[in-house]
This record gives C-alpha cells, structure tokens and sequence, in this order.
C-alpha cells in the first residue's frame, strides 16, 4: 500500500511516518520545513522525501499512485495567524484544495488534520477560520467529486518532538523548558483555560484507525479528560510561576467527545499526562 504525508516532518507526521514504516507501508513524504516543528532530522531512510510546498504537488511527477494520503502540513497555532492571515487561509485553505485534487487524482482515501479550535467558534480566530475552511474544502469535494475524505480534529497535542521554543511551542514543552532552566513556569491570563491534553502516540493510532475505516466522517482525538493550566503546572511541583496578560484569540476550554471515535473505530486515547510529567521530572533528578 502506498501512502502519502504532507507535513511528514513535523512533530505528529513524523511520528505518523515512523509508525507506518514499522507496519511495513510505503511512505512518501511532501515537507517545506518551514514550521519550527519539522526536522529534517527526523527522516527515516525507508521513506522517499520530497522537501516542497504543498501548493507545488501537481506540478511533481509522482511515480506511483497513492492508496491514503494523511493531509497533515499547513500553518499552525492561533497566536501567528493574526499577524499573517492570508498565508494561513491560502496553504490551510487553497493548500487542502490541491491536495484534494490529488486524492481525486489517484481515488486514494484522504484524512485531513484539523483542530479542536474550532469547537470554540469557527470565526474567532484567522487560524481556527482557516482549519474550519480545509474542512468546508473537503466536504464539498465530498460533494461534487464523491472523494473519500476523513475529518480529524486533534486535541492539544503534547509528547517527543512537540516544538520547544517559537511560535509552535507548545505550554507543556514550555514548561519542561523552563523547568529545566530552573526558570519560573509563564501562565497566561489566570490559567484557569481548560485543555484535553493528547499523546502523540494516542493520535497517531487514532489516525491509522481511521484510515482503515470507510465511513468517511468527522472524529474527535481527544482523551475526553481536561485539565486547567494551573493544574498543568503543579504537576511539575514547582512553585516558580508568573503570570502574563491573556492573550488574543486564547480558547477558554477544549473538551473532546471521543465517543463516536470510540463507537466507529474502537480508539480511545490511553496515555495519561501526569505519568508524562513524572517521567519527565524523574529524568531531571
């Protein structure tokens, strides 16, 4: 079976593409490293990769046909996206155009990344509008081109090779590098907003599930458990926080509703996130 990953180097692709390999899949990969997030360090010698914007795919000559392609690139996090929204609406939106007319192209199967912002309110942000819009895209390819399309919106996601400094930081490698640092841990607003935090891992098998599945739907991965940020920091035992105004844009609460993902696939996250933090605390002692 071949497969393809756009955003095949970045923090869930390339954990994506190392899972794939292990189930014997031929991968391809289509990554620009332009986030922060993507490594070329992350390659795997037994996939082909193509360093390229995923608006340039239909001017590549693919040499094979595609049976699923997982549709992961495109630009992330709300904060950036107030200071560039054209480029996040044209590769969030016009980029999940192309590549549903490369599904189209090869009838391979597509399961397009989105996000959990978007429970908040689809307008609320450039970034979150932008998600919303791939998936508009991909319900009307639906539509009009019968394209077999999946819709997955991730949950918060944390775990090895979350980003650790810039835009694409995520609050929980944040606070494992300012732990580290012995510097105070930097909450938002009154840390009070709520997150579904998700392994990685927990993602990536709630993916290969749903490419396996036929149904063509919406899934929630997400633990369907939340904690505040104040929680997520006494998890560190660490009594050095400051507190910094809220932000634009900032969502109060995230909170997946996994059970139709659980009805549909049988996939239920199983990484707890306090295990998580302790593990990262015993590795510092």
């Amino acid at each position: 079976m071949e497969i393809l990953v756009t955003g095949g180097l970045g923090f869930v692709g390339s954990t994506l593409v190392d899972a794939l390999v292990k189930s014997n899949y031929s991968v391809t990969v289509i990554d620009n490293l332009s986030s922060t997030s993507s490594s070329i360090s992350y390659k795997n010698k037994l996939v082909t990769y193509i360093i390229d914007d995923i608006r340039n795919i239909k001017q590549l000559k693919f040499k094979k046909c595609f049976d699923i392609i997982y549709h992961l690139a495109g630009l992330a996090r709300i904060q950036p996206s107030f200071n560039d929204p054209l480029s996040y609406i044209d590769i969030n939106v016009n980029g999940t155009a192309i590549i549903c007319e490369i599904a189209r192209e090869h009838n391979a199967k597509l399961i397009y990344s989105s996000s959990s912002s978007i429970n908040n309110g689809e307008y609320q942000t450039p970034y979150t509008f932008s998600k919303w819009g791939g998936e508009e895209v991909l319900k009307t390819w639906k539509e009009c081109y019968n394209i077999n399309a999946s819709i997955c919106r991730f949950y918060n996601v944390y775990g090895p090779r979350e980003p650790k400094t810039g835009d694409y930081a995520t609050v929980i490698r944040k606070f494992i590098r300012q732990f580290r640092n012995k510097e105070p841990l930097t909450i938002v607003g009154d840390g009070e907003q709520r997150r579904d935090f998700t392994h990685v891992n927990d993602i990536v098998d709630g993916l290969i599930k749903v490419a396996n599945h036929n149904s063509g739907q919406l899934f929630h991965l997400g633990r369907g458990v939340n904690y505040s940020i104040n929680e997520l920091a006494r998890m560190f035992n660490y009594n050095n926080i400051i507190y910094v105004p809220l932000r634009k844009g900032e969502g109060i609460v995230t909170l997946a509703n996994y059970q139709k993902t659980f009805s549909e696939l049988g996939w239920k996250a199983k990484y707890n996130l306090q295990d998580y933090i302790k593990t990262i605390i015993n590795e510092d002692k």
